[in-house]
C-alpha cells in the first residue's frame, strides 16, 4: 500500500518520528514516503495516511491544522492514523494529549491517535522560544521513546496489510 506520512516540525524532532514511522511501513513492505503538510498538493493514489504534529502552546502546528482544513473530505474516506509529538506532562512520567488538538482531530475521525513524548534542544531555539520554554519550564532533552513509535508504526503496517489481503 501506498502510505503518505506527513509531520509538521519546527526544529526536527517531529520530522525524525515520521522518519522512524517511514522506516518501519517500509519494512513491512509498503510504499511510504515523508512530507512536510504544507508541500502535499493532493491525495490522489494514496491508500493510507499518517499525520502528526509537533504541539506548542497545547497546540497543533498551524501547517498541520491547515493540512487538515484542505484536505478534510479525502481525510474522512482514506484510513487515516495521527500523532502529536511534545513535552506537556513529561516531567511527571506520561504525557499528556494537548487540550486543543481534540477538535482538529474530531473533524477527520482518525483510526488512532497516538501522543508521543518530544525534544527540547534550547541551543536550537531562538530567543523567544527560549524564553517561552524557561518560563513554562519545559524540560530539555530528547524523550522520545522510539520502540513505542516503532512499535505503533508497525501496528499500522500490520493493519494495512490485513486490510490489503482482505482486497
Amino acid at each position: 500500500m501506498k502510505v503518505l506520512v506527513v509531520a509538521a516540525s519546527e526544529h526536527g524532532a517531529t520530522t525524525e518520528v515520521g522518519e522512524a514511522i517511514v522506516a518501519e511501513l517500509e519494512r513491512l513492505g509498503h510504499e511510504a514516503m515523508l512530507i512536510p503538510p504544507q508541500d502535499v498538493d493532493d491525495l490522489n493514489g494514496i491508500d493510507a495516511i499518517v499525520l502528526g504534529s509537533a504541539v506548542y502552546m497545547t497546540q497543533w502546528m498551524e501547517s498541520a491544522r491547515n493540512f487538515v482544513q484542505r484536505f478534510r473530505p479525502q481525510l474522512r474516506e482514506i484510513p487515516l492514523w495521527t500523532f502529536s509529538c511534545g513535552l506537556a506532562g513529561v516531567p511527571k512520567g506520561n504525557v499528556q494529549d494537548p487540550r486543543r488538538v481534540g477538535p482538529v482531530l474530531l473533524s477527520v475521525n482518525p483510526i488512532d491517535h497516538e501522543v508521543f513524548k518530544g525534544r527540547l534542544d534550547l541551543g536550537k531555539l531562538n530567543l523567544r522560544e527560549r524564553t517561552v520554554a524557561r518560563l513554562g519550564h519545559a524540560p530539555e532533552g530528547d524523550y522520545r521513546e522510539w520502540d513505542k513509535i516503532r512499535a505503533w508504526a508497525k501496528e499500522i503496517g500490520t493493519i494495512l496489510r490485513e486490510q490489503e489481503a482482505l482486497g
